[in-house]
């Protein structure tokens, strides 16, 4: 069987099958983000919202013989790991359709449902939202109630910003034709149907924001001085020139960020500090005792917050999918039940601060592995990482006379956990440093 994947590859498509017939096939088993019918090949690309959906409909196919129309189709794991824009064109074409696909670039604020809705409602009667984190940022998709109602959405929203200088809509109408909404919360809701569940109840929806509300943040970024009043603004100027990461602003002040969503069953306070210290110096973490899947993690300052805030949101990490915000809490009180690591010597940012600052981005296949032993070779860095993954590609190599590595996993999760789990660990006598790298592939 090939490797899971979101996307499932559907055979023996007839022409008397339709799109709908596909996504009723399939949809109980989680949302359906695209759908691609290859019509001069009797088949069809499916993408569903993540790797568990899929594998949750081949598994149950697989004792189930999947039948549309009297007509047996055939399901398997496509070696498309997901359905590119190129992809996509084999479909309609953008053809006008009453679903809108909504990308939002440069988000320095959270999305939520509510706040769509606001948007995209003075153009037509919105039936449902579903929106996800995907590669290419944070996306939605807006069913209306008419085909003229998304046009005319789109006509007048395209390229806008839902906030001043930030949070611009890139819209594609949708090639589904009916969006499949299991819960009504912060990320999916059916306006057609307010009974549904809220999956899982006292869920916080975007700690930190909420307490501030959405009222008036366009100014908020406007606010004077910037990062230039930050401790290590000389640090920022050198690895940025003044031109900072697309979305980020350099105007927080907020230094404690809550995390959400995180697997209890794996997760501590020092893998928390591998993942977070890669953006900044950590003070300080707490587990959360009453919310075991929650934490709160303090950064050296407003800008490394910012950072860990923007790049780490979304990312999936032991099985979840991690929330990353701003707490309402401006710092963590020392406690029995804090973590302590203000001096910490693996802090990254007490040395080549410039550097670091350049390295960050969000979690990447591709680990970068320093201060390793001279004489180590790729098959002893495949022993050390490969209980996280599948290990694609390995590379030893020397940089002014010290060895390091890059280790090429075949998912972003695998690779972050391998980060988590084996940063600052020991290896015959060394202490390995691990960090994402931007290439993308070895």
């Amino acid at each position: 069987m090939a490797e899971p994947s979101k996307v499932i590859h559907v055979r023996n498509v007839g022409h008397e099958i339709s799109e709908n017939d596909l996504l009723q096939l399939f949809q109980t088993f989680g949302v359906i983000t695209k759908l691609v019918m290859l019509r001069t090949k009797n088949q069809a690309l499916l993408q569903m919202e993540d790797i568990p959906s899929a594998i949750s409909a081949l598994q149950f196919y697989a004792n189930a013989q999947p039948s549309i129309r009297g007509r047996n189709v055939y399901v398997q794991f496509s070696s498309h790991k997901e359905l590119t824009t190129m992809d996509q064109s084999q479909g309609r074409d953008d053809e006008p359709n009453r679903i809108l696909l909504v990308t939002v670039h440069q988000m320095q604020y959270p999305i939520t449902v509510d706040v769509l809705q606001q948007v995209f409602s003075p153009h037509g009667y919105v039936e449902k939202i579903v929106t996800f984190q995907k590669s290419a940022g944070f996306q939605a998709l807006i069913q209306y109630e008419s085909r003229q109602s998304a046009v005319t959405a789109r006509s007048s929203l395209q390229g806008r910003n839902i906030y001043d200088g930030c949070c611009q809509l890139d819209i594609q109408f949708s090639n589904l034709d009916e969006l499949q909404v299991n819960y009504n919360n912060d990320r999916s809701r059916d306006y057609t149907n307010p009974n549904l569940p809220t999956e899982q109840k006292g869920r916080p929806s975007h700690s930190g924001y909420g307490d501030t509300g959405m009222h008036g943040v366009q100014g908020s970024g406007a606010r004077p001085g910037g990062f230039s009043q930050m401790t290590n603004a000389a640090a920022i100027e050198a690895a940025f020139g003044g031109d900072l990461p697309p979305g980020i602003t350099g105007t927080n002040d907020r230094c404690t960020v809550l995390v959400a969503n995180l697997n209890p069953d794996r997760i501590d306070e020092d893998k928390l500090f591998n993942l977070f210290s890669i953006y900044g110096n950590i003070v300080r973490i707490k587990l959360l005792r009453n919310k075991p899947d929650h934490a709160l993690v303090q950064m050296g300052d407003g800008f490394q917050a910012e950072l860990a805030v923007y790049f780490l949101k979304g990312a999936m990490l032991f099985g979840k999918r991690l929330e990353v915000n701003f707490s309402k809490h401006p710092n963590i009180i020392q406690g029995a039940d804090t973590h302590e690591y203000m001096n910490s010597n693996l802090n990254r940012f007490n040395r080549n601060a410039a550097k670091n600052y350049r390295y960050c981005c969000s979690p990447t296949k591709i680990i970068h592995l320093s201060t390793l032993p001279q004489d180590i070779i790729e098959e002893e860095i495949a022993s050390l990482l490969e209980e996280h993954g599948l290990v694609v590609n390995c590379k030893v190599f020397e940089m002014n006379g010290k060895k390091q590595a890059l280790v090429q996993f075949e998912t972003e999760e695998e690779a972050t956990e391998a980060l988590v789990c084996k940063h600052a660990s020991p290896l015959s006598g060394s202490i390995v440093r691990i960090s994402f790298s931007q290439l993308q592939n070895i």
